[in-house]
């Protein structure tokens, strides 16, 4: 019996709710991290496949040209970015943009084999998979510091979505 591969949003927010400031900044999350980092290694583990906003890559692209460690693409994981606008001329080695519905995308994607896959961010995407009823689970880890205001975890519609909280 082949596993259906889990979509899964992995995310830390602000106690108050936001992935980011309202400029993108995510200088809040330079904490000294818990003993197994959130357990992100286990959980980068169980994935092969990370989807991307296209400012969420945007911002990734900027952190890159910064220098900012550890900001590169892995290319031992598929990259899809999704975009309404054309991708840049020349994409990062690995990555692969994207204008595709979601339902049709998921679907095709989750038939695949491989390990689950890993909704990055930012809010749009995560809202957009979540409309379309494409999100299997949520991680999030919330880190005790209010910011006051920012990007939200999820862009804003009106919707009401039951959650099922497992500890």
């Amino acid at each position: 019996m082949v596993r259906k591969r889990k979509i899964i949003v992995y995310i830390a927010t602000s106690a108050d709710g936001f992935i980011a400031r309202s400029d993108g900044a995510v200088d809040w999350l330079e904490r000294p991290s818990p003993r197994g980092n959130y357990g992100m290694g286990t959980f980068y583990k169980s994935i092969d496949t990370i989807l991307w906003g296209r400012k969420t890559c945007d911002m990734a692209l900027d952190f890159q040209n910064k220098g900012v460690p550890g900001s590169n693409f892995d290319t031992k994981v598929k990259n899809y970015v999704f975009t309404r606008s054309p991708p840049p001329s020349a994409a990062p080695t690995g990555v692969e943009f994207l204008n595709e519905p979601i339902k049709t995308f998921a679907t095709r994607l989750r038939t695949e084999k491989g390990k689950n896959i890993w909704i990055m961010g930012g809010a749009g995407i995560i809202a957009s998979f979540l409309d379309e009823d494409e999100i299997d689970e949520f991680i999030i880890h919330v880190i005790p510091t209010f910011i006051g205001e920012g990007i939200p975890l999820i862009a804003p519609r009106h919707r009401t979505v039951p959650l099922l909280i497992s500890a």
